[in-house]
């Protein structure tokens, strides 16, 4: 695209409008700055509740792949992509899931995360090629993430999963995007004009966060990641989530902590299965049974008993 094309194309977006409640910005004091940014930020929320029922679409979606044993992919550039792979990589310790389950790529790789690499967004193929390399297939779930809505390394990557038949999410910030058109389920929350015109990591990147958030929270949920509101597929790899461990087991159960530590020890630190154990008084061979009989779902395998 020359010049002058993007230039038109960015003219038309939301997100690269001027904002007319910041245009004096340059002139306030440090207090007064950071109460405009406050101030826009409180948009962010509204512009995401317009788009729950896409979210939800989105879900089920990626609840289903996950059930079919797929995965699920986030695609980006920039803010886009860096937010992708902070969510992803934040699956395995809450929901103890393997790191393969939830995968982030970035336009120009892992270097991209530390120093932009801005030029690599604008290859389509490279979108291709990234998601070739991990053998991306159709039983798996992409989103290609991009404020704009029109970055070439996400379209490229959306194009090709469509090509393969896998189902394909789009997260923008601009009505009617690019991405929006070919992905089966499009997610753009308008936050409208940034307070600094275009710098899209502003409302733009704080949208896509609560998005990527509700997306991996809410399938996890539905995968039977928690019992209640406790996050009972954690893994106690270290003290501190050893700490935590015995914590959900003594919420879950309200029982003392020389119970849950007992509890957790007979169970290899299984914290599903130490409240299981606790809440029912199965042994833990019978606990296991149960639970797998219920799919992981540990309220399903309590009401059971």
């Amino acid at each position: 695209m020359t010049n002058d094309a993007l230039i038109t194309a960015l003219s038309h977006l939301i997100s690269e409008e001027r904002n007319p409640e910041t245009m004096d910005i340059d002139l306030l004091s440090s207090l007064e700055i950071v109460e405009r940014l406050n101030q826009q930020d409180k948009l962010v929320p509204i512009a995401v509740e317009q788009v729950l029922p896409e979210i939800a679409k989105a879900v089920d979606a990626i609840t289903a792949a996950f059930q079919q044993g797929g995965r699920l992919i986030y695609m980006g550039a920039g803010t886009s992509g860096r937010l992708g792979v902070l969510d992803a990589s934040e699956c395995p310790p809450t929901f103890g899931v393997s790191d393969q389950l939830v995968i982030g790529l970035i336009a120009g790789g892992q270097k991209a995360m530390f120093k932009a690499q801005e030029g690599a967004e604008d290859s389509l193929e490279l979108g291709v090629q990234d998601l070739k390399a991990i053998d991306f297939s159709a039983k798996d779930i992409v989103v290609g993430i991009a404020a704009s809505g029109r970055t070439p390394y996400v379209i490229g990557a959306l194009e090709y999963a469509n090509d393969i038949g896998a189902t394909t999410v789009a997260l923008s910030c601009n009505p009617d995007s690019a991405i929006a058109d070919i992905a089966h389920i499009a997610i753009s929350p308008v936050v409208g004009p940034e307070a600094l015109t275009g710098s899209t990591r502003l409302k733009s990147g704080t949208a896509q966060k609560l998005v990527l958030n509700m997306l991996t929270t809410a399938s996890m949920i539905r995968l039977g990641k928690s019992y209640q509101n406790l996050m009972v597929d954690v893994k106690a790899t270290n003290k501190k989530l050893i700490a935590r461990a015995a914590r959900i087991v003594m919420q879950a159960t309200e029982c003392g902590e020389p119970q849950a530590i007992q509890a957790l020890e007979q169970t290899d630190y299984d914290v599903k299965l130490a409240i299981l154990i606790l809440l029912t008084g199965l042994d833990v061979h019978s606990a296991k049974q149960q639970l797998a009989n219920q799919n992981g779902f540990l309220r399903r395998a309590v009401e059971k008993n």
